[in-house]
């Protein structure tokens, strides 16, 4: 079964770029996906202080999540983003654009973002958890 999945933002709210308002879901699997840092397959990290190589990443890292459940960015309905500087929002802005027009048509989940002061390494400058549904 292939998760249906509907974008909405509603007239009365205001129109976002990248991202929607509201998504409805209805699938017959769920997929809660940890937080994902900028760590290699071993575990070290990558790009010390250079917040885009990061956030590229970190998305590197989410769409292996995916794919090892058989989904790709499309199926990703949200996200929730953590930074460390709200003044990376543009670099991570185009990341994320990066990886949502990877498919067609570019996914939009439904996103949070916020800064945080503090990620579980004082390196880590970016943190994104995600629900999937196929």
């Amino acid at each position: 079964m292939t998760a249906e999945i509907k974008y909405t933002n509603p007239p009365t709210l205001p129109t976002p770029v990248g991202y929607s308002q509201i998504v409805e879901v209805r699938a017959g699997r769920l997929f809660y996906i940890a937080g994902q840092v900028p760590v290699d397959a071993k575990g070290e990290l990558v790009g010390a202080g250079k917040f885009e190589v990061q956030a590229e990443q970190v998305f590197k890292n989410l769409a292996a999540a995916l794919a090892s459940i058989g989904c790709t960015a499309r199926d990703l309905v949200k996200l929730t983003v953590f930074m460390r500087d709200m003044n990376n929002l543009l670099a991570y802005r185009a990341a994320r654009i990066k990886f949502f027009g990877s498919v067609t048509p570019p996914a939009a989940p439904a996103v949070t973002l916020v800064e945080v002061s503090r990620l579980y390494l004082g390196e880590i400058l970016l943190e994104i958890e995600a629900v999937a549904a196929a």
